[in-house]
């Protein structure tokens, strides 16, 4: 019999968690429910959701409807998604994580206060066409500059003034990378200022995730396939426990991934569900 532990800390963070919360609140009113991209990076979620009722669109598909309710996911949108609403009398449910929307704000500020005869780099750590780092270039109308790692670096210009965000989800110790090589680079000339915005929910995940990958023989980690977060994080499980297996579902696991192990630790991203984790315990304690 295996000792199965699920990480306490894994799962939907509280952005994810309301978006689904208000997606069921309102599918419960039994009128038709658009959602503006996927809900959540997780496949298993999704297929839940859209037994419920909730029909996954894209920006394609959005810009054709008229007099509907569509979602809008925690990720947040550019301010285009808000004018076609009020052109075409779509009601908005407003999901956009606090965090990003306060980022979404800054950046917007940042931006319309462009001082006279001075040239300023709005630039995002973020991965490039993600949702969350969309919206925020669209605060800038698509004229910031997104840097997905410090190899490149050279899309900035270090004689010109720079401000540098992070999308949320994003690696701490990456962004702390980028912000030392600005600092000893930039023109003497030119000003650098740095906002560390990486949501602490996800950032502190990192160390949570690496005392829980060391605590177990192998480790299960449930994740869908585009979750941005969930790569980080399973990334940093494999550095510290080699014996890291990644499944979409319960469908995926392999049970020879278990010999000789008597501790097994499964643990998500912040896309991961739950229910999804509990279920994959279940399927591994019926099939030993």
């Amino acid at each position: 019999m295996y000792n199965i532990e699920i990480d306490n800390e894994s799962g939907f963070c509280f952005g994810v968690t309301t978006a689904i919360k208000k997606a069921e609140e309102e599918l419960a009113k039994g009128t038709p429910l658009y959602c503006l991209g996927d809900i959540v990076h997780n496949g298993q979620e999704c297929e839940r959701l859209k037994r419920l009722g909730l029909i996954t669109i894209n920006h394609e598909e959005y810009a054709k409807l008229k007099n509907v309710k569509v979602l809008l996911r925690a990720h947040g949108e550019p301010p285009e998604t808000y004018r076609i609403a009020e052109k075409n009398n779509i009601e908005i449910i407003d999901a956009t994580c606090p965090v990003v929307l306060r980022l979404q704000k800054r950046i917007k500020q940042e931006y319309t206060s462009k001082e006279t005869g001075k040239e300023k780099q709005i630039v995002i750590y973020g991965k490039n066409g993600h949702a969350e780092v969309l919206g925020l270039v669209g605060q800038t109308n698509g004229e910031a500059i997104v840097i997905e790692k410090i190899d490149e670096i050279n899309k900035i210009d270090l004689s010109k003034d720079i401000r540098l965000y992070s999308q949320t989800t994003k690696s701490l110790d990456e962004f702390r990378r980028i912000v030392s090589y600005i600092e000893d680079n930039i023109s003497p000339s030119a000003t650098f200022q740095y906002f560390d915005t990486i949501c602490r929910q996800v950032a502190n995940r990192m160390p949570n995730i690496r005392k829980f990958a060391a605590a177990h023989d192998v480790i299960l980690f449930v994740c869908g396939q585009k979750s941005s977060n969930g790569k980080i994080l399973f990334h940093e499980c494999k550095e510290i426990n080699p014996r890291t297996y990644q499944v979409d579902k319960p469908e995926d696991i392999d049970m020879k991934w278990f010999q000789n192990a008597s501790s097994i630790g499964i643990c998500g991203a912040t896309s991961t569900p739950k229910w999804l984790m509990d279920k994959c315990k279940n399927v591994i304690l019926e099939r030993d």
